[in-house]
């Protein structure tokens, strides 16, 4: 259902939608979401907010002050009175657009959607438009990269999905001394908070590795709008990685896994082409070596490559097809004297793909 809500051709009739991204708390994006509702106020734009989290922060509560604010739902559950956003009252009103704070957040049990960024996509159907905002740590596919850095592992999450329907990610960004700052100076939390967050969360270790992921986040987003709004031969030179690998290739996890690294470096699409041979049928390969394939398959795919697999007798051929095909840039293979790249090392084939590819200015990276 989502991906044909994603889908270019579904997008008419859909309320804009803008994310405002961080490395953390404390950013300020809260803060700039409430500045651009007063402009589009100014510029005669009908505005309302529907939910936004404060934290206590007089700044960003001092921007309220003006704004048509649509009054929380109030539920009661496990014997407390509870508070949340009332997107039933926000359909109604049918702004052209709206403040939508804390994407990640999980609804009060009985609501019509479980998760915030549910709401936000029913809004967007009916043609609302929406502001939100989201820290990095809670977007689903960095989630363990994000336990690796801070020892946590986020429970509330968003999907990638998320990111790929706006139509404008911006990143807030501050260098970790003005964060820390900011914090000392208690305009992140309580100061009573203060000193536990400085040794936890808020090193400055932790705060440059999340605001590394956000950068690389919004730098991704950008380059997937540049290769949908601009056209190919005005846009600049994008990496694409191809590695190649082969069923009985000892070395193909390492061939995968430096690729991955290659790709992240230069923000680039990759994939992992594996060529069956007609000595590869499933009838000849040894099931060991099958399952060896599998493996190094699905661990790239995890890695978030695209596996693509071709059936040919000529394997420097489907190289160079497959390479015009996805427009790669550079093509990896493992070192020749185990793989099957050997066969091509050890004839004219080899200058031939070499000549091949540099004509199509692809380069080739022979990996250890």
């Amino acid at each position: 259902m989502m991906q044909e809500f994603l889908h270019p051709d579904n997008r008419a009739g859909r309320g804009a939608f803008k994310i405002y991204i961080g490395m953390s708390a404390g950013v300020g994006k809260s803060y700039r979401m409430l500045q651009e509702a007063h402009a589009l106020m100014g510029q005669g734009v009908q505005v309302q907010v529907g939910y936004i989290e404060t934290h206590g922060r007089k700044e960003t509560a001092a921007l309220l002050n003006g704004l048509p604010i649509v009054p929380r739902r109030q539920v009661f559950y496990k014997g407390k009175m509870l508070e949340d956003m009332d997107l039933n009252a926000i359909l109604l009103l049918a702004p052209q657009w709206v403040i939508v704070d804390e994407l990640a957040h999980t609804n009060i049990p009985g609501s019509r959607n479980e998760k915030r960024w549910q709401d936000v996509v029913d809004l967007l159907r009916a043609g609302i438009g929406v502001i939100s905002a989201v820290n990095i740590q809670h977007m689903e596919s960095i989630n363990q990269q994000v336990k690796a850095i801070t020892g946590v592992e986020v429970q509330e999450r968003v999907p990638d999905s998320m990111l790929q329907l706006a139509d404008e990610v911006v990143n807030i960004d501050l260098t970790a001394d003005e964060l820390i700052t900011r914090l000392k100076e208690g305009k992140i939390y309580d100061r009573s908070k203060v000193g536990t967050a400085l040794q936890h969360f808020f090193t400055p270790e932790k705060i440059l590795q999340l605001r590394e992921l956000a950068l690389k986040e919004v730098a991704s987003q950008v380059e997937r709008k540049v290769e949908t709004a601009v056209p190919r031969n005005r846009q600049m030179r994008h990496e694409r990685f191809l590695a190649c690998v082969s069923s009985n290739d000892a070395a193909a996890k390492k061939v995968i896994r430096k690729t991955a690294r290659l790709a992240a470096y230069y923000y680039g699409e990759w994939y992992v082409l594996y060529v069956q041979t007609p000595r590869e049928s499933a009838a000849r390969i040894p099931l060991a070596q099958q399952r060896h394939l599998i493996n190094n398959l699905k661990m790239a795919t995890e890695l978030g490559a695209e596996v693509l697999r071709v059936q040919a007798s000529d394997v420097p051929a489907a190289i160079l097809q497959t390479a015009q095909e996805k427009d790669i840039t550079t093509v990896c293979i493992g070192k020749p004297h185990i793989s099957l790249f050997g066969i091509i090392l050890r004839t004219n084939i080899f200058s031939q793909l070499l000549k091949t590819l540099s004509s199509h200015e692809i380069d080739l990276v022979i990996l250890s």
